[in-house]
């Protein structure tokens, strides 16, 4: 402890002796005489003001700047909304039968379902309701020359709704099926022939309880609503049919998709 006193007080200053007045008696010679030029305080104001006023002019606030950034994530959020609601083509495969002399496009994941009682058949994996079939006419019963053999097209769809209604009997009580005609057209495709389209829609009704004895406990209620395609069309003295089913709530978003399968129906000849 004596030690650091005495260590202390060797290098304390005298009490007769400021810091300051022992450093201007050492150093008065030693210092350069400086002259400062007064400062333009008119100057000087100017140019701090401008520059607090560019600070102004480039600061963003705060509030303006989270409206900004909100915005922009809104604005992302609703193009990414739109790319998902927006719809996609369908990529369609095409099938060729040389031998029965036919050919027609299809969405390419669909599945051929073999033994189905068509000449071809595809099938949605997904939307079972969903296929497409092609019947050919036999050739030992048919001669016909085209497609108009069948008379106008209303009676060509006439005809196609019969034989629907007619494969769709049921022998089940209560059920109840309405149809109608949608439309019908001609057209006639880059190969030269003329090709009849059909458009039909059937809905299926069938009651809760139809063993109920009073009218007021059988209530009948939907059980499928379908629109029926077929695109017609005579080659090899044959009656080709593209036909196509789907659900009618599918339908109508998937019609361009629908439209492009049934416009690519042909049919062409086959060597004897």
């Amino acid at each position: 402890m004596a030690a650091t006193a005495a260590l202390v007080e060797s290098f304390s200053v005298p009490r007769s002796c400021s810091i300051s007045k022992c450093w201007k008696k050492k150093n008065t010679t030693m210092l350069p005489q400086l002259t400062l030029s007064p400062i333009n305080k008119t100057a000087a104001n100017s140019c701090c003001r401008h520059h607090v006023i560019s600070c102004e002019a480039a600061k963003v606030p705060r509030r303006n700047a989270l409206a900004l950034m909100l915005s922009s994530v809104i604005i992302m959020q609703d193009d990414s909304y739109a790319i998902a609601l927006t719809p996609q083509s369908v990529v369609l495969r095409e099938y060729i039968d040389s031998f029965d002399g036919y050919s027609f496009k299809y969405p390419k994941n669909w599945i051929q379902v073999r033994g189905a009682g068509a000449d071809i058949f595809f099938r949605d994996p997904f939307i079972l309701d969903e296929n497409l079939s092609v019947d050919i006419s036999s050739p030992s019963s048919s001669s016909y020359k085209s497609v108009e053999d069948l008379g106008s097209p209303q009676a060509a769809g006439e005809r196609v709704l019969k034989q629907y209604l007619t494969e769709f009997m049921s022998t089940r009580l209560g059920v109840r099926r309405e149809s109608s005609i949608c439309s019908t057209s001609s057209r006639v495709a880059d190969d030269g022939k003329v090709y009849y389209q059909v458009e039909v829609n059937i809905k299926s009704y069938a009651n809760n309880n139809e063993l109920a004895v009073m009218p007021e406990n059988r209530i009948a209620r939907l059980e499928w609503d379908r629109r029926y395609l077929s695109v017609l069309g005579v080659e090899n003295k044959q009656l080709y049919q593209l036909r196509l089913q789907t659900p009618e709530n599918v339908y109508l978003e998937e019609e361009k998709d629908i439209r492009q399968i049934m416009d690519s129906f042909r049919v062409f000849k086959v060597s004897a």
